[in-house]
């Protein structure tokens, strides 16, 4: 049997913020049993806006013509049996690298939902915030976004692992959240 692909995304403006040390669990766990993992740090990348031009909707073949560094992502997002987003929340949902990448995922769908290059792969889902309360902290937001974005294209969300921290490396000290984590790549990187 085949080593399942998975995807991690990391939306942090801190390479070793509070999501990517939870993002770096998630990897720990998927290679434990064997996954092949790609991780993206997608703050240090070149990801420009959509342009909205409607080119990637001609047919599923084309793809997005914004010459960026999401044409590194594309074709890894096509093989994966798996992806995982990580990302803060900053000012009520997700920071603008993960909305970046997020938004610029629309060019896998070739104007139907139910052919779109993520539909019945597996989602996982990384949040830290600063406040205690995830509906304080806007994380709610970010979990409804996805639960309606994975949704309508019929992926499934296998995983969503999320707490609080304020100060970087903070996350560290929650043990519990720590395993949460290596246990959702666990999860996402086996084959049984």
């Amino acid at each position: 049997m085949r080593a399942k692909k998975v995807v991690i995304v990391k939306g942090s403006p801190r390479r070793n913020g509070n999501s990517a040390i939870l993002a770096d669990q998630v990897a720990a766990g998927a290679e434990s049993v064997g996954a092949e993992v790609d991780v993206f740090y997608l703050h240090g990348m070149d990801i420009r806006p959509c342009d909205a031009c409607e080119a990637c909707h001609a047919s599923m073949e084309d793809e997005c013509i914004v010459d960026d560094d999401m044409q590194n992502i594309y074709p890894k997002l096509r093989q994966a049996d798996a992806l995982v987003i990580a990302s803060p929340i900053y000012w009520f949902t997700v920071s603008a690298q993960t909305k970046l990448f997020i938004d610029r995922c629309y060019a896998l769908g070739g104007g139907d939902p139910s052919r779109y290059a993520l539909t019945g792969k597996q989602i996982g889902i990384v949040l830290t915030y600063g406040d205690a309360d995830p509906f304080n902290s806007g994380a709610v937001n970010a979990l409804r976004t996805f639960q309606d974005a994975y949704n309508y294209i019929g992926a499934e969300i296998v995983g969503m692992v999320y707490g609080s921290a304020d100060k970087a490396g903070e996350i560290r000290q929650n043990d519990s959240l720590m395993a949460e984590a290596k246990e959702l790549g666990v999860k996402i990187g086996s084959t049984a």
